[in-house]
């Protein structure tokens, strides 16, 4: 008698604070980068298996709203090939050139495929996407000896206030050696750089117990220490939803587009591996919100880092045990 298939599929798991707010239920933005395809053919694809309207921006640039899973954008990932969103370039001839390098270019610079917010309680629809995506040949990490491509997730924060926004800070930091290592960063990733972790200094700094800040007090804090995108959690877009103007001050010229959610950079997607999931990924970010939202928990957790000696590779196996517990 033949055995039934086994499902392979993992599941989404669920955060412990599922609403905002508002009442509504928590949504989370994800971003998937990949080579192959053109926009224009991966949007076509999406539209076909999930219905909605194909809005063309520019010629490698595409959105398609309305769809089975809500609305995406897919893109090169590349400002300069998209001249509609620098100012003052909408007419005369560089949208031609940017159009005519586009083209070239797309076999070395990535696609970025961008959705909506989706409720949390819907992430594993985002198995169609990604089954999308290597039905026409979309490539990730793994295919190519210079690929360097992340998948990013933006959850929203459960509530706009102090000690919620330091829960999360706290834990993500203390957490950090463990999702870095779980994460498993492809050589490629080493050899060309990807986001540095929070300075040891800030760590410990936020990691003690006594320290609960209010807001204007965080945001100096972490800006005195971490003024740039380039950390695993940017914490850039939220604070300037926090207060753009203190964020400003320090970064007047910085890309920054204000939200209300956490950026998480992540640095390997493998859309092309038919055994590869976001959702380890996502379950582990699950992790982070759990640890924040218990208040005893996470004060031992940082008295705990700062009495450790080791260095982060033996850190990682101590929370390792914590969140499994």
């Amino acid at each position: 008698m033949a055995q039934p298939a086994l499902s392979t599929e993992i599941d989404f798991e669920l955060p412990p604070v599922l609403l905002n707010e508002q009442g509504q239920m928590r949504t989370v933005g994800i971003e998937i980068e990949f080579v192959g395809p053109s926009a224009e053919r991966t949007v076509q694809a999406l539209q076909e298996a999930l219905g909605g309207r194909l809005i063309e921006v520019d010629p490698h640039a595409f959105a398609l709203k309305e769809s089975s899973v809500g609305d995406l954008t897919v893109e090169l990932d590349s400002r300069i090939l998209h001249p509609g969103k620098q100012a003052g370039t909408q007419k005369g001839v560089l949208p031609k050139i940017a159009a005519l390098f586009g083209f070239a270019a797309r076999y070395l610079v990535p696609c970025e495929l961008v959705t909506a917010p989706i409720p949390v309680d819907r992430l594993q629809e985002l198995n169609r996407i990604l089954a999308i995506l290597r039905r026409v040949g979309a490539k990730g990490t793994q295919d190519g000896p210079f690929y360097a491509f992340g998948l990013h997730f933006n959850p929203e924060i459960p509530r706009r206030d102090a000690a919620t926004l330091t829960a999360f800070m706290k834990s993500f930091a203390l957490l950090n050696p463990w999702l870095r290592r779980e994460a498993s960063p492809d050589a490629t990733r080493n050899l060309l750089g990807f986001a540095d972790p929070f300075p040891a200094e800030y760590v410990r700094r936020i990691g003690d117990p006594n320290y609960w800040p209010d807001i204007p007090t965080f945001i100096d804090d972490s800006l005195a220490y971490n003024a740039t995108r380039n950390r695993d959690l940017d914490l850039l877009p939220l604070l300037h939803d926090f207060d753009a103007a203190r964020v400003r001050a320090v970064l007047p010229n910085e890309k920054i587009n204000g939200r209300p959610t956490f950026h998480y950079r992540l640095p390997d997607a493998r859309v092309s591996d038919p055994g590869w999931s976001i959702a380890p990924d996502w379950n582990r970010w699950v992790c982070v919100e759990r640890l924040a939202a218990d208040r005893e928990k996470l004060d031992a957790v940082g008295a705990a880092y700062l009495s450790f000696a080791g260095e982060d590779k033996s850190w990682a196996n101590v929370v390792e045990q914590i969140v499994r517990s």
